[in-house]
């Protein structure tokens, strides 16, 4: 190995200070251990980046591993004389395992082979949730895909307009709030649907998310087209005693988190009743007793959060469905839409397979280039998308109170009493 070529790179090094790890350090640091010139190359390229304030890299979406349209992204610099160790530098995305549970002999087998491959760089984990390796050059790319199959037994994971990796919370691995086995259906629903992963045929990305609880832990109700949030249907189980101590200071609420709070002892109307996004809960002080009109829960968790031990999640327990979550691309940014409330889920999970490919299939004729599904759901409308497409008839549930979502209305006399009196209340609560 021979000495590296260093770049004077000012704005960069700026990122060194202040308390936090800095990745300027992390790859500075690597490249001179191992003698790797696209670290310094690629630092060099950054800078200059910054002196510009543009970017300085080209896609190069012609690349890619044999039998497979989807798993690397291209890149190549636009500055190849300046900085030829980077002429091309190729991302890798690598299928990450269900609740991002690894070995670490694994990981290091891994990082052995990429440090022998390409860069040595690595990202835990891209937004999807892969692991991302960063930076080799076209004649590694079958290489590469060949020691990461068939001597590690990883896979690359999507990219492109296909099916991106799935992915989903520890779940029961880890929490005591998961209400199905996300990481079950995670695996099942990757291996069932491969060829959507590795060769894009969809208008545009599309992501599934797993959370086991209403919690959401890997937000997925803002981040995926269709997401899967572990519910119940039945009664939240009260603990009338342990609601008492929590009100009377005998138990710390959530679970101690905030042990240093300055803001006063807890107040269960505060932090809880005038909370509550339905209004669904009452405190009687006089018989010192939680009151819960189920009918009204929306399963948000808060209170169960708050209150870990005296409250608890039904025991008739499944996943509700929701649709159409993206960030700013075509259209703003959109959150889910409810599709079906309670769904009861079994493995293999046939059920849940027919309702996507239903989806996909409306999709994949109806949709224009580079539109989510949650964006051909906001152009032909959700009533629409609900009733002719997935034949199910569309439900309270379906929005919050009339008239306050955009795709389905009601005419006054279609609604038995007050829905003009809810509307009021609604927006009194909800001025924005």
């Amino acid at each position: 190995m021979g000495e590296v070529k260093k770049h004077d790179t000012p704005m960069v090094d700026d990122l060194k200070k202040g308390p936090w790890p800095s990745f300027v350090d992390d790859i500075y640091t690597y490249g001179e251990k191992h003698k790797k010139q696209a670290c310094f190359d690629i630092m060099g390229q950054l800078e200059l980046s910054y002196k510009h304030k543009e970017t300085h890299w080209k896609h190069g979406g012609i690349v890619g591993v044999f039998g497979y349209g989807g798993g690397v992204i291209g890149r190549y610099s636009d500055q190849q004389e300046r900085f030829p160790a980077i002429w091309a530098f190729h991302t890798l995305r690598v299928h990450h395992p269900a609740g991002k549970w690894y070995n670490t002999t694994a990981l290091r087998k891994l990082c052995e082979m990429w440090e022998h491959r390409g860069s040595g760089l690595v990202n835990f984990h891209g937004s999807t949730g892969d692991i991302i390796l960063l930076g080799t050059v076209t004649e590694q790319l079958e290489y590469t895909f060949y020691d990461l199959t068939h001597q590690l037994h990883w896979d690359l994971g999507g990219s492109g307009s296909n099916l991106r990796s799935p992915a989903c919370c520890m779940g029961k691995s880890l929490c005591q709030w998961a209400l199905f086995d996300v990481q079950d259906m995670d695996y099942e629903l990757t291996m069932h649907f491969q060829d959507e992963l590795h060769r894009p045929a969809f208008p545009y990305k599309f992501k599934f998310k797993f959370s086991g609880c209403p919690l959401d832990c890997v937000a997925a109700v803002a981040r995926a087209d269709l997401s899967f949030i572990g519910t119940w249907i039945d009664d939240i189980k009260i603990d009338q005693e342990a609601v008492r101590a929590y009100v009377n200071g005998e138990i710390p609420p959530n679970a101690g988190a905030f042990s240093d709070r300055d803001w006063g002892p807890f107040d269960i109307k505060k932090e809880v009743i005038d909370l509550c996004p339905t209004q669904c809960m009452y405190w009687d002080e006089k018989e010192q007793k939680l009151y819960i009109n189920n009918k009204e829960c929306n399963r948000c968790m808060h209170c169960i959060a708050v209150m870990p031990e005296a409250l608890k999640p039904g025991d008739d327990r499944g996943v509700c469905v929701l649709i159409g979550a993206k960030s700013v691309i075509l259209e703003g940014a959109q959150l889910s839409t409810v599709l079906i409330p309670f769904m009861r889920v079994e493995p293999p999970y046939d059920e849940l397979k027919d309702f996507i490919y239903k989806i996909w299939d409306y999709w994949m004729e109806n949709g224009k280039n580079r539109e989510r599904v949650g964006e051909i759901i906001q152009r032909i409308g959700l009533n629409k998308f609900l009733v002719d497409v997935l034949e199910i008839e569309p439900i309270p549930q379906h929005i919050l109170v009339p008239r306050a979502e955009p795709y389905i209305f009601w005419r006054e006399e279609e609604v038995p009493g007050g829905w003009a009196r809810d509307l009021a209340e609604f927006r009194k609560r909800h001025p924005a």
